[in-house]
């Protein structure tokens, strides 16, 4: 069963013995409950990885031809979980994407620190740190990084191609957080089977904040939603495992 955000308001507050509202704007009390259910969600978003938030996304071009090498990461991705970069040749029609293999920034900094920045083919690129990092300029990308969360580094860039890596050329795979919509009719963005818990949770922290006291059937009833997600597999994601590509999961 689907939950819209005001029956969520409006069980919470029933159980609170509150004024019966229509709108989830109707009563201070209801706005805050509403916020609470805000709170809550994203706590839930945060926990694990859900299937649902999955996508097929591409990076953002950074836009600066003195770092051809960087890629944007979306304001949007929680964990990115595979990256492939197009690798073709200039005057070549055939379209290849080829895997970028993740390293961690130190063993990233090493790999490239050997190179020889006296060679044509090697371009010293300032990072946002300031720092000097020997780029290869006439390949593709083999391996990213990344040092701030808010950027890609890559190894290489074929600036005989492109003057930088572009948006277009990128195929990810990523969980992405969601949107929180606040209206009455919204219906919070996790999969039938977490609402439950969602209310649960929703209602056991409104008790605490709102009336300074526990409601323990609820509370028990969030523990055992919450035991129960913890052991579903999720549709056809059962029994796959993931490569850790960099961003430390949740799940």
């Amino acid at each position: 069963m689907q939950y819209t955000l005001l029956e969520i308001v409006q069980d919470i507050l029933s159980d609170m013995d509150s004024d019966e509202v229509n709108g989830i704007d109707d009563t201070i009390e209801a706005q805050q409950v509403a916020q609470i259910v805000k709170t809550c969600f994203y706590e839930m978003i945060a926990n694990r990885n859900w299937p649902h938030l999955k996508r097929l996304i591409q990076l953002e071009s950074s836009g600066d031809v003195t770092k051809p090498n960087y890629l944007r990461i979306p304001t949007d991705l929680k964990e990115l979980s595979f990256f492939k970069y197009q690798k073709q040749k200039r005057d070549s029609t055939k379209i290849v994407m080829e895997s970028v293999h993740y390293r961690k920034p130190e063993e990233f900094v090493e790999l490239v620190s050997g190179r020889n920045t006296d060679s044509v083919n090697v371009t010293l690129i300032k990072d946002f740190g300031s720092s000097y990092l020997p780029i290869i300029n006439n390949q593709p990308p083999t391996y990213w990084t990344t040092f701030d969360d808010l950027y890609i580094v890559t190894d290489s860039w074929d600036s005989a191609v492109d003057d930088t890596l572009k948006r277009s050329k990128t195929q990810c795979v990523a969980y992405i957080n969601p949107k929180w919509v606040r209206t009455n009719e919204a219906i919070p963005d996790l999969p039938v089977e977490a609402l439950p818990a969602l209310l649960e949770e929703s209602k056991s922290t409104s008790f605490f904040t709102l009336k300074q006291m526990a409601n323990q059937k609820a509370e028990q009833k969030a523990a055992r939603q919450q035991r129960w997600l913890s052991r579903k597999a999720w549709r056809i994601e059962g029994g796959i495992e993931y490569e850790n590509y960099g961003r430390k999961s949740r799940r």
